[in-house]
């Protein structure tokens, strides 16, 4: 198995550029990152690629449209609602997967239960960094990195929002390419919600409130378990528990 990821593209049904990376060999797992990261950041630096992979998998995490190495286009019309879920949607038949499992943190949580919403059929579903508030009112938290982006340099220091921007220029984001993004987010129904049947892991930081308590969208779900680990929104994508659990359920 080669030791670090291989960089990869295709064209979005738009014509937008979107990269992807692969490591491990198995059955497919297709991740996705949270919003301001990429797949670099939330995936590969911390080891949880190579965990997962270790575990017998093809693990698959792009960089989503207007984050890391993928297209950034500031016009609004690259971003119609959904947009991130069609992209991903594209991205499984692009590389023809038909039997596989899907996921992601945060923003990419979300955006995999849209995928699962619009048609996707994973055999297993990971949603980590996310509760039931942030699934189905998604313009409260659209609205706070709205006024991040919209206040850079005025946040007073050590604020969720200054915090959120210093995250920001580690990642080297596009806010004229993240602004049209979020308006690009959907909410998603209670009984659209019960009609992912599918085993799903709920997995958060045992400290993380962002998006709400994990444990309601697990019980909301009809084959959802909540697990917790250590830290919260933003640190705990960066423990070694992160990973493990993921390959854990997986691999079970």
């Amino acid at each position: 198995m080669a030791s670090s990821p291989t960089k990869h593209s295709f064209a979005a049904p738009d014509g937008a550029e979107l990269v992807w990376y692969e490591l491990g060999e198995g059955r497919p797992v297709l991740l996705l990152h949270g919003l301001f990261s990429d797949a670099d950041t939330n995936w590969i630096r911390f080891g949880h690629t190579a965990e997962i992979a270790g575990r017998g998998f093809r693990v698959i995490t792009p960089d989503l449209r207007a984050h890391g190495r993928s297209a950034k286009p500031h016009d609004p019309s690259s971003y119609p609602p959904d947009v991130l879920a069609d992209d991903g949607l594209a991205l499984i038949r692009h590389l023809g997967l038909t039997d596989y499992d899907l996921g992601g943190y945060s923003l990419g949580g979300r955006t995999s239960a849209r995928m699962v919403i619009m048609g996707a059929a994973p055999r297993r579903l990971i949603i980590s960094g996310m509760g039931l508030p942030g699934m189905l009112n998604v313009g409260r938290r659209a609205e706070h990195f709205r006024r991040i982006l919209t206040g850079l340099g005025t946040h007073e220091r050590g604020s969720p929002e200054w915090l959120a921007e210093a995250f920001l220029k580690t990642t080297k984001g596009d806010p004229q390419a993240l602004l049209p993004l979020l308006g690009s987010f959907v909410d998603s129904t209670e009984a659209e919600l019960r009609r992912i049947t599918m085993p799903t892991l709920v997995l958060a930081g045992v400290d993380d409130r962002d998006n709400g308590p994990a444990g309601e969208l697990a019980d909301l779900l009809p084959d959802g378990r909540v697990a917790g680990i250590p830290g919260n929104h933003m640190s705990a994508v960066t423990k070694p528990e992160f990973g493990r659990a993921i390959a854990d359920f997986l691999a079970a």
